[in-house]
């Protein structure tokens, strides 16, 4: 099937006179006829469900799903993008150990890698997102354990070159993990491009709603964890029985080795509910995608001409610094987001802000809904200035999600708003 028709039919077919649309099993627990049962769960558990905390048949199904869009094998859902972020990593890095990350990430990752992660004994080493195989290959060090980076960075819409960095961490035996939220499946599979691991926020586009947070890892089962450099997939894992992960589950021995240990240790597992309205928005992606994006160039095209934009940050116009890439990685278009510099800097552009009318001023991005919003003042202010430069962001910088309404109107919202500044 086609991507399409996969955001309608993957992970459910309903059984002869059972409900078409995938049901909700809320419950904490399942039940079983015998002792022997739940032991054989345990030893396997992807063999049934044991406990919500593990898995869930209704989050299950949009595992799947979202598995089959990205075109790995095998995926687990998580209580956000930030948990996604995070286990990524731990299901890879001890105590000791570093990975690479470029630095144009979404700040609240950066946090997350350059601070906490520092106080657990994990070292991220930061690069710039068009840093050379030369300077890629100086960061990784004999500890390194992963490369991390964002396909579309939120919000300074770099694009990463999938394959250079993809070269780079193959050549070392270590994997690459992509954080796809920005450009979906729908319009970027990074798995296609040798990523080896790929996280959502389900909270952005594949959500759509703004319902919910959450996040999902996708494993593509192509990474060779027997390459000498990860143990603990090799060797009997005491804390589960003895299993050596390689050997039992050699089809996706990283989802399989995340579930059972630190999802069993975590919990930061979605609900029943909360998988159930996560399908609902996985399946009109798609065709949302595709508007997204056409009402996305559209303003592009208009705030470029405008005289009060000093610039327009969009990969799809051409004399972008990445329209290249752009048209490499994602040709089908470049989500609904971009970053406008107002002229005058940081006042202009909260006056500009302040006098939108129907769209929204919140925290949040991809939503069905047109919304702004002021990274140096809201999901970047932990940053200091160099870092903030670092990831591409100027003080007068809007980060502006087109929505799905009728593209006249927003750019009638947007001139109104200008006349303002």
């Amino acid at each position: 099937m086609k991507d399409e028709s996969k955001c309608l039919h993957s992970g459910y077919t309903p059984v002869n006179g059972g409900p078409r649309v995938m049901p909700i099993y809320q419950s904490t627990t399942f039940r079983y006829n015998s002792t022997q049962e739940i032991a054989e769960v345990f030893d396997d558990p992807t063999k049934n469900h044991i406990y919500s905390r593990f898995t869930n048949p209704t989050v299950d199904v949009v595992e799947k799903k979202i598995a089959d869009l990205e075109h790995g094998v095998a995926a687990m859902c998580t209580s956000s993008g930030q948990m996604a972020s995070l286990l990524s990593i731990l299901n890879l890095c001890n105590s000791g150990d570093s990975f690479v990350s470029t630095s144009a990430i979404y700040g609240g990752t950066i946090n997350l890698f350059a601070f906490t992660l520092k106080k657990l004994g994990i070292e991220c080493i930061f690069v710039s997102v068009d840093a050379t195989e030369a300077e890629i290959q100086k960061a990784i060090k004999p500890n390194t354990k992963a490369i991390f980076g964002e396909t579309l960075t939120n919000p300074s819409l770099q694009i990463f070159d999938i394959e250079k960095f993809a070269k780079v961490a193959h050549a070392n035996k270590i994997p690459l993990i992509v954080d796809n939220t920005f450009a979906t499946p729908i319009l970027c599979k990074p798995i296609d491009y040798g990523a080896d691991i790929v996280v959502h926020s389900t909270s952005k586009y594949m959500d759509g709603h703004a319902l919910q947070v959450g996040g999902v890892i996708i494993d593509s089962g192509k990474f060779d964890f027997t390459c000498g450099k990860f143990p603990e997939f090799t060797e009997p894992d005491e804390s589960y029985h003895g299993t050596v992960y390689t050997k039992k589950y050699p089809f996706a021995p990283y989802i399989i080795k995340a579930r059972m240990q630190l999802m069993r240790d975590f919990g930061a597992y979605p609900s029943g509910h909360s998988g159930f309205l996560l399908n609902i928005g996985v399946e009109t992606l798609a065709v949302r995608m595709e508007r997204y994006c056409s009402n996305a160039i559209t303003v592009a095209k208009y705030l470029e001409k405008h005289p009060k934009i000093e610039s327009v940050n969009y990969p799809g116009l051409k004399g972008n610094k990445y329209y290249d890439l752009a048209q490499k990685y994602l040709p089908k278009g470049q989500s609904g987001v971009m970053s406008v510099t107002i002229k005058g800097g940081k006042q202009p552009a909260i006056k500009f802000m302040d006098n939108l009318k129907m769209a929204s001023n919140e925290v949040h991005v991809a939503d069905i809904r047109t919304c702004v919003l002021h990274p140096a003042s809201a999901t970047h202010r932990q940053l200091t200035d160099e870092q903030l430069v670092a990831c591409g962001i100027n003080p007068g910088m809007v980060r502006f999600s087109v929505g799905l309404e009728n593209v006249d109107d927003i750019i009638e919202d947007l001139e109104n708003a200008l006349k303002a500044v």
